[in-house]
C-alpha cells in the first residue's frame, strides 16, 4: 500500500500540542483511564433468527422526535484520529476532537476485574505488545484475550498500529514511529477528557462507544451492557438528547438495554455481512430495527450497491444512516480522493454521518470553513 500524502493540507499547531501533552511520559499513567470486516462481532450471527423478532413498543419511533438530528450531517472519528494515530488512544481521540470529529468512537470490551477499557478487538495482541510483556498468558487458541487481563495488566501494555495475522502492519503508511508512549485507554478516561475539552472550548462533541462482542462477554460473565449504562448516567449521559450514541452487532443487546435496563439513550443497529444481516435490511428487517433503535450503521458498500435506496428505506422508518469505513488509504475502485467518495455518501446517498478514519476531511467536505482553534469563538 501506497504511503498516503496529503501535503496540501496542515494540521494546526495546537492538534500537535494537545497530542504532545497526551503522549508525554507525565500523561502515561493518567492516559490509562482495520479493515471493514473486523467491525463484526463475529459471534452475533449465531442466533440469525432473533434478528427480525420486533419486540415490545414501537420505541425508536416514539422517541427519535425527542432525539431531533434530522438536519445534521455528522462526521464520527473512527477509533479517534485512527489514520494518523494509533487507534484507540487518548492521543488520536484528542487529535479527533481538535480536528472537528463531532462524535468520537471507542469500543468497549472488559477486563477480568469489570474494567471498562477502549480496544476494537476482544483479544489484545493485533494492537498492543501483550506477547512480549505476558508470553505465557494465551489461550489455547493463541490468543490474548482482555477478559484475561486486569486493568493494571493492561497498563503495563503498549499500544501499536494495527497488524495482521502475518505480524505485518495492515497500514503500513500510518504512523511509523515507535509507539511505546501510547496506552490502551479507559473508556472513563476517554470520557473525562471530551468533557473537559467541551469545558474549555465550548463544544458539544459526542461519543459513540460500541458494545464488542455482546455474546463473548455474556459466556465470561462480564456485565458490558450494565457497565456501561452505569459509567454513561454517571457521566451525566441521560436522555434522548444526550450526546451519545450506543452501537453492537449485537442482535438482542440493543434491545435488552430498552426493555431491561431501560434506557432511553440513542442505539444504532450495526449491520455486517452475511445472512442474517442481509434480512435487516429488508422492508420487515427494517420495520424490526425501529422498535428499539434510533438509526443503522451498515457496511457502506450495503449503501452504494443499492444506489441509495438503504438510505430511503431506513429513512422511511424513521432510522439514522451511519455508514462505515472511510479510509483515505482504503478507496473503492474509481475513487481517487476521500473526498469524492464522502460527498457522494453525504450529498447524493443522504446518509446523517459516517464514520471514518479521517475526520479531518470529512469536517472539511461539510464545513469548508472550519478552522480548528483551542478557544471558543466569539
Amino acid at each position: 500500500m501506497a504511503t498516503f500524502r496529503r501535503d496540501r493540507r496542515r494540521i494546526d499547531r495546537f492538534v500537535l500540542v494537545v497530542c504532545a501533552a497526551l503522549i508525554g511520559p507525565a500523561a502515561a499513567p493518567a492516559a490509562m483511564g482495520g479493515p471493514p470486516d473486523e467491525r463484526v462481532d463475529e459471534r452475533a450471527s449465531d442466533r440469525p433468527e432473533r434478528a427480525l423478532r420486533p419486540r415490545g413498543r414501537d420505541h425508536a419511533r416514539r422517541q427519535a422526535r425527542g432525539h431531533d438530528m434530522s438536519r445534521e450531517r455528522i462526521v464520527i472519528a473512527h477509533r479517534g484520529a485512527s489514520g494518523y494515530l494509533p487507534e484507540h488512544t487518548l492521543p488520536a481521540y484528542a487529535m479527533a476532537y481538535a480536528l472537528g470529529a463531532d462524535y468520537i468512537e471507542p469500543d468497549v470490551v472488559m477486563t477480568a476485574d469489570a474494567q471498562l477499557i477502549c480496544l476494537h478487538d476482544i483479544h489484545l495482541e493485533s494492537t498492543t505488545d501483550v506477547e512480549r510483556g505476558f508470553p505465557d498468558r494465551a489461550r489455547d487458541d493463541g490468543r490474548w484475550y482482555a477478559a484475561d487481563f486486569t486493568l493494571a495488566e493492561i497498563r503495563q501494555l503498549s499500544a501499536t498500529e494495527r497488524t495482521g495475522a502475518d505480524g505485518g502492519r495492515v497500514f503500513p503508511g500510518r504512523f511509523s514511529a515507535d509507539a511505546r508512549g501510547f496506552q490502551v485507554p479507559t473508556l472513563a478516561a476517554l470520557i473525562e477528557m471530551v468533557a473537559a475539552l467541551n469545558r474549555q472550548t465550548g463544544r458539544a462533541v459526542g461519543i459513540y462507544p460500541e458494545t464488542k462482542a455482546p455474546v463473548f462477554h455474556d459466556d465470561e460473565h462480564l456485565p458490558l451492557e450494565a457497565a456501561l449504562l452505569e459509567m454513561l448516567a454517571d457521566h451525566g449521559y441521560t436522555g434522548r438528547d444526550a450526546r451519545v450514541y450506543i452501537q453492537s452487532f449485537g442482535f438482542d443487546n440493543l434491545r435488552e438495554m430498552r426493555s431491561v435496563f431501560g434506557s432511553d439513550l440513542p442505539m444504532i443497529q450495526l449491520i455486517g455481512d452475511g445472512a442474517a444481516y442481509d434480512a435487516m435490511v429488508t422492508p420487515d428487517g427494517l420495520d424490526a430495527i425501529a422498535t428499539y433503535a434510533d438509526g443503522i450503521g451498515p457496511d457502506k458498500t450495503r449503501i452504494a450497491t443499492t444506489d441509495g435506496a438503504l438510505v430511503t428505506h431506513a429513512h422511511q422508518r424513521g432510522l439514522k444512516v451511519h455508514p462505515y469505513t472511510f479510509r483515505a488509504d482504503q478507496l473503492p475502485a474509481g475513487d481517487t480522493r476521500l473526498e469524492d467518495e464522502l460527498r457522494r455518501y453525504y450529498f447524493e446517498y443522504g446518509v446523517d454521518g459516517l464514520f471514518t478514519d479521517f475526520a479531518d476531511i470529512a469536517v472539511e467536505v461539510l464545513r469548508p470553513d472550519y478552522r480548528p482553534r483551542l478557544y471558543p469563538r466569539d
